[in-house]
């Protein structure tokens, strides 16, 4: 399933982060699937470190994001690790502190960003795809914030974002049952966008990165501040950044580019620029 991701591929946090680029697409696997990719402190971190690099990378124009192995994209965060760094109120902040810096990455991220989510996907994975720009799913994934379960408050970000997919009905019903969802209930409540095969997920998931990896980098980047400045309260938006990249757009050499090869009847070579 994840060949792709073997190409270019430097690791973080022990390992258990791995970083690949093919095709234009970064990917980012969470890679502890003896827990089932539940993540520590440091992979959080390691995270953060893959994510920057990819940020940086003009070669990258998409993010995957996907667990290792066939049991679970993310289980949340590893609950071994609790009695440490997240046993009371003052623990759970330092934790948070040095986890929120590396979400925040991923909740920024300025190029376009996908969930591969195959199996379990619970509490902090529930987090980090609904962070993604888009959602993809395996027929036979599970979804859940087990918060109640476990006695702990779920963050504002993360309620935030599952208000905004699937509405405050639907999320009180998660939250306060705490129970698990399949696909097909998550995809019918908009939790994720499309439900696919188990043995289809990652072709079909890659080959959407590589079409947005083949399209117009400017453009792309319009539509995704665009979106976000759409979902933010009218008073907040930023119309400022929405005019400047529009104008950056028109003014590009790629809008040259398109236009050329459209009279010319052949695919455009875009740059970025």
């Amino acid at each position: 399933m994840l060949d792709a991701s073997t190409k270019n591929q430097k690791s973080f946090a022990e390992g258990k982060i791995l970083k690949g680029v093919t095709d234009g697409v970064g990917i980012v696997t969470f890679n502890n699937p003896e827990k089932r990719n539940a993540m520590s402190i440091e992979m959080w971190e390691g995270v953060g470190q893959a994510l920057v690099e990819l940020r940086e990378d003009e070669q990258v124009r998409v993010v995957v994001l996907t667990g290792a192995g066939d049991k679970a994209f993310m289980s949340g965060a590893d609950i071994s690790q609790f009695e440490k760094n997240r046993h009371n109120a003052q623990a759970s902040e330092e934790y948070n502190r040095r986890s929120e810096s590396q979400r925040a990455v991923l909740a920024h991220f300025p190029k376009p960003t996908i969930a591969c989510i195959r199996g379990f996907c619970l509490g902090g994975g529930m987090q980090v795809a609904m962070s993604a720009d888009m959602r993809f799913a395996s027929d036979n994934s599970q979804f859940g914030i087990p918060a109640a379960k476990l006695g702990i408050a779920y963050g504002y970000d993360g309620l935030k974002h599952l208000v905004s997919l699937v509405g405050p009905s639907q999320a009180r019903l998660i939250m306060y049952t705490g129970m698990r969802i399949d696909a097909a209930e998550a995809l019918r409540i908009g939790l994720v966008d499309r439900v696919v095969a188990d043995e289809k997920l990652w072709d079909e998931t890659f080959e959407i990165a590589r079409t947005i990896s083949g399209n117009a980098p400017l453009s792309v980047k319009a539509s995704k501040i665009t979106i976000a400045q759409v979902l933010q309260d009218r008073n907040e938006r930023d119309m400022a950044a929405i005019k400047a990249i529009s104008t950056a757009c028109m003014d590009s050499e790629d809008f040259r580019e398109g236009r050329q090869a459209f009279m010319e009847k052949r695919t455009p070579k875009f740059r970025g620029r």
